[in-house]
């Protein structure tokens, strides 16, 4: 699949992967893959983030994936859902972190000095938003798969990545919108 990536989607997916080791991370996730997009400059995946003004929200990205990996990677839907039935999402990592240490629910963990020394691999949501890319790009008839078919995969998708761009304005629809002037049709799952 990756030959038909284009550079900058390669980039994206390399940049991901160095976001991953700079935290230690066991495996390559949607928000890697988030940040190596806001990374990147000059390709049709920063163009539809800068049009839909998302280049000055990175501090609160970073400050909101933070909260979701220390709550297990739970969406705010997911708590949502956890509060209907009666369970307080943050009493629960609160009495964790009390019982564990600060993070004892981080997903991914922090590898320790030398503790890992390969490459980490990607996660089922990371390999869940390449292929929709693929899809992405094969139902619009795309010869190549680009980073914009990345960010139009991960505003799909759902669950966290997706949750916290849809704050900032940057959705499936939006993103369809500024890429190729429709209203979000001709969705690929």
């Amino acid at each position: 699949m990756f030959e038909r990536f284009t550079k900058d989607a390669r980039a994206v997916v390399e940049g991901a992967v160095s976001h991953s080791g700079r935290v230690g991370g066991e495996s390559v996730d949607e928000e890697h893959m988030v940040l190596a997009l806001l990374d990147r400059e000059g390709s049709r995946g920063s163009f539809a983030l800068t049009s839909l003004g998302a280049t000055g929200f990175r501090e609160s990205l970073e400050r909101d994936l933070a909260e979701a990996r220390r709550r297990g990677g739970l969406s705010r839907a997911d708590a949502d859902a956890l509060s209907g039935l009666g369970i307080d999402l943050a009493e629960i990592v609160s009495r964790i972190e009390e019982a564990h240490g600060e993070g004892a629910l981080e997903l991914g963990g922090r590898g320790g000095a030398g503790r890992r020394v390969r490459r980490p691999q990607f996660g089922r949501e990371a390999k869940d938003v390449l292929v929709r890319a693929l899809r992405i790009a094969a139902a619009r008839r795309d010869r190549h798969i680009g980073d914009e078919h990345l960010l139009l995969a991960i505003t799909l998708r759902g669950g966290v990545a997706a949750e916290l761009l849809a704050d900032h304005g940057v959705t499936y629809a939006s993103v369809t919108r500024v890429l190729y002037g429709e209203g979000g049709v001709a969705q690929a799952g």
